[in-house]
């Protein structure tokens, strides 16, 4: 079928209001504008911040088409499009790489300006959407969308990688394996017998671990409230797993208690001001390093007591492993082909598209590390 130059009519998910269940509708997909691509999708994962965006904990305009973590092939391209072409393999980005704005350009940035998530607008770069339904303009998720047959994002939103990449898995490379894998190994850069404790035990707490692991992190302490996930998590790493649920005493102070004085390295991957309060304080007073990841819902915030912060342990946030997304992501694809990196324990569910819910009721219970849909 020749779609260049056309409307494709695709099956995608729409997010009607907030906090309903996903609808299947058939869409209308437009051709890339000038400096944009068209993606035919291959796989998409389901992540947290879909949920959050589902559900409104980040904020987006209704109605709209959720999905970032996505692998495709590449339909066709805009005008002054140079990095792509048709018939490449493609992952698609939730934060661009413009490499002209101030983050692109500092060494250490990679929250790149042109980024559609805080605040999010849902609309392409020229402010127009590129997705309609029955008539009606449809809102585009973090500039991907992805739970959709066909997408179109931005040139700085896609990367080319390697043609020997497994389509069906290599989407958690789009998001979940730089957000939780690269949290440890490339943003805190864990240490050797270091000691880590890892709050929330999903889809990037597991990747999270992985990286903790693979750093040589001789204890890695596991918080989630689902002991259904303790199984996987010790299996992937984690040497003592609590759900603080069943504690008479802060978390905090079991951690503390387990290692003597606190852990080297605290990962925060629930995006809740009291976990990330209970990842400081699990820290070593003097050279523990807190790193959180957790998207929180907006004008949410947190206290840290003022007499801890000066003891010399550190704060920071992280996203995406800190990588700068264009540049780095087909690397880690790279590193996977060349098993350097094993990604295939982080996918314990693949379903159809069309077996969106079930993959979401899969999420919702807690039974999948991360669950990946097929086109």
């Amino acid at each position: 079928m020749d779609t260049l130059g056309k409307t494709i009519t695709c099956l995608a998910a729409i997010a009607w209001k907030t906090n309903s269940s996903l609808s299947l509708e058939e869409v209308q997909v437009e051709p890339p504008k000038a400096g944009e691509v068209r993606i035919k999708m291959i796989s998409t994962g389901i992540c947290g911040s879909d949920d959050h965006a589902i559900k409104g904990i980040i904020p987006l305009k209704y109605p709209f088409i959720p999905g970032h973590e996505g692998a495709g092939i590449v339909e066709s391209i805009g005008e002054g499009v140079s990095s792509v072409k048709p018939g490449d393999k493609v992952l698609t980005l939730i934060v661009p790489q413009c490499r002209e704005c101030s983050a692109c350009l500092n060494p250490k940035g990679n929250f790149c300006e042109k980024q559609d998530i805080l605040p999010s607008s849902g609309l392409m770069l020229d402010g127009t959407s590129r997705f309609t339904c029955k008539g009606e303009k449809i809102y585009h998720s973090f500039r991907t969308s992805t739970f959709s047959e066909y997408t179109v994002v931005p040139e700085i939103s896609v990367v080319k990688i390697d043609a020997a990449a497994p389509m069906d898995k290599i989407c958690v490379i789009s998001c979940e394996v730089p957000t939780g894998y690269g949290a440890a190994v490339h943003s805190a850069k864990v240490t050797p017998g270091s000691t880590c404790v890892v709050f929330g035990l999903g889809g990037i707490g597991s990747a999270i671990v992985m990286g903790c692991k693979a750093s040589g992190a001789s204890r890695i302490i596991g918080v989630d409230i689902n002991e259904e996930k303790f199984p996987r998590a010790r299996a992937l790493g984690v040497t003592d797993c609590l759900n603080p649920s069943n504690l008479k005493k802060p978390v905090q102070e079991a951690v503390k208690e387990m290692t003597g004085i606190g852990v080297d390295f605290a990962f925060e991957a629930i995006g809740l001001a009291e976990t990330m309060v209970a990842a400081w304080d699990s820290c070593h007073v003097s050279h523990g390093v807190c790193i959180i990841i957790g998207v929180s819902p907006p004008n949410s915030k947190f206290s840290l007591s003022a007499q801890t912060v000066s003891t010399g342990r550190t704060l920071k946030g992280v996203c995406l492993g800190d990588y700068k997304t264009k540049d780095c992501f087909p690397q880690l694809v790279t590193a996977y082909l060349q098993n350097k990196i094993n990604i295939d324990p982080l996918i314990t569910h693949q379903l159809p598209f069309d077996q969106l819910h079930k993959a979401f009721e899969l999420y919702h219970a807690g039974k999948t590390i991360r669950c990946v849909l097929l086109f």
